[in-house]
């Protein structure tokens, strides 16, 4: 009798040291649960400061709380119940930029005398760019501890385009004082040539517009460190479809008279179409395809 009540008692508690307690000390639930919102961020910079501590070195990066995905996508759930989740992926991207550079001024014949300094003109390059993309999904979850499992999919569709503009301090002339290209500022790719093989420079472009879908599944694992709070990869395979239209290019030019001449040209568009591992994982604007199924770490907090 001592020994099955023994017995029974150690059974208990072994079960009991092993059992994992789904509240904290506190009573705050571990475990997500429904109406609960979660925002998911990159845990690379995270497992890297944690490795790189115990290599010896004192100039240890603090990690840095990085957008999930590689191209600035933020990514949210909504919990319908504590075993199912909306997934919501968005980014809205705007951006217009300028940079000016100055240039002397090719309509002065005279070098200027010291002190005096040169006579110069501004040259100006403006660029924009659009990138938005959203992405809807659903999350089922498994397990009752620590550890859960969960799968589902996504849809996204991505849009983006981009346009640029030169502005030029210096006229092109083809009389004294001649003024080339060679007065223009070089901001990288507006110095070239027109379809004629002189001498250009390009006055302003307009991408086609890029339209994107895709359909993604995904299985990944989470391990709730502290509560609300989890740690975990997830893994994916996609299928996907995008379409850039034609774009336009605009350049300026003298040809072989006094003439000037103003050239637009049409640049080709494209089209892609993908089936592979995570094919959308790390950006929602293109399909992937230089880290085709590399599985994303990453922190999600629940509030």
């Amino acid at each position: 009798m001592k020994k099955s009540v023994f017995m029974i008692a150690l059974a208990f508690g072994v079960s009991s040291a092993f059992a994992q307690d789904l509240t904290s000390k506190k009573g705050e639930p571990i475990l997500p649960e429904a109406e609960d919102w979660a925002i998911s961020m990159n845990a690379d910079p995270i497992f890297q400061f944690v490795g790189n501590a115990f290599n010896g070195s004192a100039f240890n990066a603090a990690p840095g709380a990085g957008f999930l995905n590689g191209n600035q996508t933020i990514v949210g759930k909504k919990f319908i119940d504590e075993k199912s989740a909306y997934r919501v992926l968005v980014r809205l991207g705007f951006t217009n930029q300028t940079t000016k550079a100055m240039i002397g001024d090719a309509t002065v014949t005279t070098a200027p005398v010291y002190p005096a300094a040169p006579t110069m003109v501004e040259d100006k390059f403006a660029s924009k760019n659009t990138k938005i993309g959203i992405g809807v999904g659903k999350e089922f979850r498994r397990g009752k501890t620590r550890l859960q499992g969960y799968y589902g999919a996504d849809a996204m569709i991505w849009i983006s385009s981009t346009g640029t503009k030169y502005t030029y301090g210096n006229a092109l002339a083809t009389t004294a004082p001649v003024v080339t290209v060679g007065n223009s500022t070089n901001f990288g790719a507006n110095i070239t040539t027109d379809s004629y093989g002189n001498a250009a420079r390009v006055t302003k472009t307009k991408s086609g517009m890029t339209f994107g879908i895709g359909v993604r599944g995904f299985i990944g694992a989470e391990y709730f460190i502290f509560p609300k709070i989890a740690v975990g990869a997830e893994y994916g395979w996609g299928i996907g479809y995008q379409m850039t239209g034609k774009g336009k290019q605009t350049v300026e030019s003298i040809g072989g008279t006094t003439q000037q001449l103003e050239v637009e040209t049409e640049t080709a568009g494209s089209s892609k179409f993908g089936f592979d591992t995570d094919i959308n994982q790390n950006t929602i604007f293109g399909i992937q395809g230089s880290n085709t199924g590399s599985a994303s770490l990453r922190v999600t907090f629940h509030f």
